[in-house]
């Protein structure tokens, strides 16, 4: 008798398996139209049967919830249809079915606590990706069920909104779990997956949810409507005469500020999961959203704050987080959850309306603020950063099309509403502004896919607001030094940059200071970026550069020091090698540390060393050369080439690898065997030179064994003093020709020679054969030719 209850049981189970199947399947495919009138219709039910109609399935759904709830059973048949069927009707206009009976059975207090409680059981306890995909689409829709049920009634889930969502907060957990461990990397930076991004945004619109007004009811007035009628054993808010009599008394202002109280210390109960949420964001924007994530920056720095300060204090009343605390949370987050959604259908119909708004708060509290003198109060700038925080996260999602029809539209609205917080004292303010300019206004104006004429001259007319900010040393003027750099970076028929070279001239000394402050930001971004500057741009820079060693400000002497050995050796280091025999003494100092660290930065590159070489061999065979002031220190005097070479020593100490240098080198001293200045030059390089004795060998064999022998016709002309002044130049070539490989060899340390098993110097013995070494060829090759000479 027990196996057969058990087996009957059974059947029954899987019976009600089936019809339930195929009474969710009826529900969920028809229109939510159709559906919304059948719930109207709802009577008394027909008689029990085949499921034919959608009364009939409505009918079996109710009583076979009721029945779950009363038996505390799981609701996964019920639940896991309505997620499914939301993940697959996700972009469609009728694909609401699962929120007009879900709105229909939270109507019923008993139903609406067993299906949210299941609902919430789900998403902890499934570990599948699929249903936590479609759990967030179906939370995100009952949460703004307002827009999701706008043509449909809605009394069910108004009513019990803030219980429902206490119910589905107890899920920030898990979401944020989801949130952290849903990320992949690429090319160095972390970005979402799918499953992330909806746990996410779920995540976002349930706190945000948690910041509405409440305009519900309590759940202690509701009552369950479940009728116990002998006719029907319907509830009575199934029959359309039903709802027309209940009766809700109106919420009290005290009930309904408790209310609120209370949905607003549920949302800072999950403060540290919404600094969490963030810091995934931020990770998530720095590849494609820059502006973007610079806003997340100062939200996740203001979450700590506020954390920090409210959360280790306590009000008068002893609470353990003051209402000031709470309320500050509530009223912010209800505007940056709106702005920190990855997917948002109404952000591009609603993203123009904000931005009025915001530029309108940011001007209005500005003024007010100048109006009472109170604009670098603590209220007042935290009231500024806020709306500025706003703009920052907005702008930062548009994407191409809108940003450029953003800045046509608004781009000198935005500039005036900005320039002014340039003076504000606080830093974030300042960094927030100076973000917008340059990822909003200058590129999108400046872009490689070209800028409208309207939008360039918007961007232009910005210029002169800004350069006389440069008059001061200050916390404005360090912006705007950032601001106009990036704007001279991305000018491309150079204006910008004569203003500022004209201010690095002037007779004051900060518009100096910040024009070079300028130079210097603009050669950092330009290093950076993938847009280089015109030739004749670097070439004005470079002019005023070599100007400013001899500036009156030592300031300015070191940092146009620092920046020439940053621009391209061709345009300074023979002004430099020029400007280290100037007669000012200043002069001299910086011009030798800029060539110093020119070298060091090009310590691998034999051509930056050529072009040195060749400049002191010029200037020292000059003659005549003019007096100027700060010029050559003795015009006609014979160059002390000293000065320039006595920075050898410092610079070889950089050069990594002199196997690069050597052999260049050496060939070099072959072709301008009389350059003086050159064999000074390796004197000071000598212990390199042993270090790299094989290669300045194997380079003074190879030139030795090209050598041609002197003809005798050569040494009677030499002898008879017969020769043309051309055949003097080819003997006294000659000479140094030969002489030269000698001249190295002199140059090499002796410990060089120690080594008498060396092949390369003395030779080696092969099958009994003498074969000579280097030094045995050329010191035979030497006999020979002074033999030559002296016998005639």
């Amino acid at each position: 008798m027990e196996e057969e209850a058990v087996i009957w049981k059974s059947d029954t189970d899987s019976m009600a398996s089936v019809l339930i199947g195929r009474a969710m399947s009826t529900l969920l495919t028809c229109r939510p139209r159709k559906l919304d009138e059948a719930i109207s219709r709802l009577g008394s039910p027909s008689k029990r049967g085949s499921i034919v109609s959608l009364e009939h399935s409505l009918w079996f759904l109710h009583s076979y919830i009721k029945e779950a709830a009363e038996k505390e059973e799981r609701l996964d048949e019920i639940l896991v249809p309505m997620i499914e069927h939301s993940l697959k009707c996700k972009e469609s206009k009728h694909g609401n079915q699962a929120m007009v009976l879900l709105n229909w059975l939270f109507q019923d207090e008993l139903l609406f606590q067993a299906l949210a409680r299941g609902l919430a059981d789900i998403i902890l306890r499934k570990e599948d990706r699929y249903i936590a995909l479609g759990w967030c689409t179906l939370v995100r829709s009952l949460v703004e069920y307002e827009i999701t049920m706008d043509q449909f009634s809605n009394n069910g889930i108004r009513k019990i909104y803030n219980a429902m969502l206490k119910i589905l907060c107890s899920c920030i957990s898990r979401l944020s779990f989801i949130v952290c461990n849903g990320s992949t990397v690429q090319d160095g930076f972390e970005l979402p997956t799918r499953l992330s991004v909806a746990a996410a945004d779920c995540i976002l619109d349930l706190t945000k949810a948690l910041t509405r007004k409440a305009s519900v009811t309590d759940v202690s007035s509701r009552r369950s409507k479940s009728s116990n009628s002998d006719a029907s054993n319907l509830p009575a808010a199934l029959v359309p005469a039903a709802i027309g009599e209940m009766k809700v008394k109106p919420t009290s202002k005290s009930a309904e500020f408790s209310n609120k109280l209370e949905m607003e210390l549920l949302l800072w109960d999950h403060i540290d999961k919404l600094i969490i949420l963030v810091q995934r964001l931020l990770a998530w924007s720095r590849k494609s959203r820059p502006l973007h994530a610079k806003g997340l920056e100062q939200v996740l720095k203001w979450l700590q704050e506020i954390k920090e300060h409210y959360g280790c204090s306590q009000d008068e009343a002893g609470s353990k987080v003051p209402k000031a605390g709470v309320l500050l949370l509530s009223s912010c987050w209800k505007h940056y959850a709106m702005l920190l959604h990855l997917e948002d259908k109404k952000f591009s119909q609603q993203y123009k309306d904000l931005l009025d708004q915001y530029l309108s708060a940011i001007q209005f509290y500005t003024d007010s603020d100048s109006k009472q003198h109170t604009k670098n109060t603590d209220t007042g700038i935290a009231t500024r950063k806020f709306f500025l925080n706003c703009l920052s996260l907005l702008l930062g999602r548009l994407d191409g099309k809108q940003i450029e029809r953003t800045v046509t539209e608004y781009g000198m609205q935005i500039s005036r509403a900005l320039i002014p917080q340039l003076c504000c004292t606080d830093e974030d303010v300042i960094d927030g502004v100076v973000c917008i300019f340059k990822t909003v206004i200058f590129k999108m104006n400046y872009s490689s896919s070209g800028s409208s004429l309207a939008g360039t001259r918007q961007v232009d007319s910005v210029l002169p607001l800004l350069l006389p900010l440069l008059d001061e040393r200050d916390g404005t003027a360090k912006a705007v030094v950032m601001l106009v750099a990036e704007y001279c970076s991305i000018n491309p028929n150079g204006q910008c940059l004569d203003e500022v070279l004209e201010r690095l001239a002037s007779g004051n000394a900060l518009q100096r200071r910040n024009a070079v402050d300028v130079i210097s930001e603009l050669i950092h971004i330009s290093s950076n970026s993938v847009t280089a500057l015109s030739h004749s741009m670097w070439q004005d820079i470079s002019k005023h550069l070599l100007q400013c060693l001899g500036d009156e400000e030592e300031i300015i002497n070191v940092q146009a020091s620092n920046l020439l050995p940053k621009i391209d050796p061709l345009l300074v280091l023979p002004a430099l090698v020029r400007l280290v025999y100037s007669s000012n003494e200043r002069v001299q100092s910086s011009a030798s540390d800029a060539m110093t660290a020119l070298l060091k930065n090009h310590n691998q590159n034999y051509e930056v060393l050529c072009m040195l070489l060749d400049s002191l061999s010029n200037l020292s065979q000059s003659l005549g050369l003019p007096k100027t002031s700060g010029d050559i220190e003795e015009a006609g005097s014979k160059l002390d080439t000293e000065k320039v070479l006595g920075l050898i020593p410092e610079w070889s100490e950089s050069v990594q690898d002199w196997n690069l240098l050597i052999g260049p080198l050496i060939d070099k001293m072959f072709a301008e065997p009389s350059n003086a200045t050159l064999v000074r030059f390796l004197s000071y390089i000598s212990e390199h030179l042993a270090e790299a004795a094989d290669i300045v060998f194997h380079s003074i064999l190879l030139h030795m064994k090209g050598q041609k022998e002197l003809d005798e016709s050569f040494f009677t002309k030499w002898e008879s003093k017969t020769y043309a002044a051309d055949d003097s130049m080819k003997l006294q070539h000659s000479l140094f020709d030969r002489l030269c490989p000698l001249l190295v060899i002199r140059l090499l340390p002796m410990r060089v020679f120690n080594d008498l098993n060396s092949s390369v110097i003395y030779g080696q013995l092969l099958d009994q054969v003498v074969v000579p070494g280097m030094f045995c060829c050329f010191y035979g090759l030497f006999l020979s030719f002074q033999f030559n000479v002296t016998s005639r």
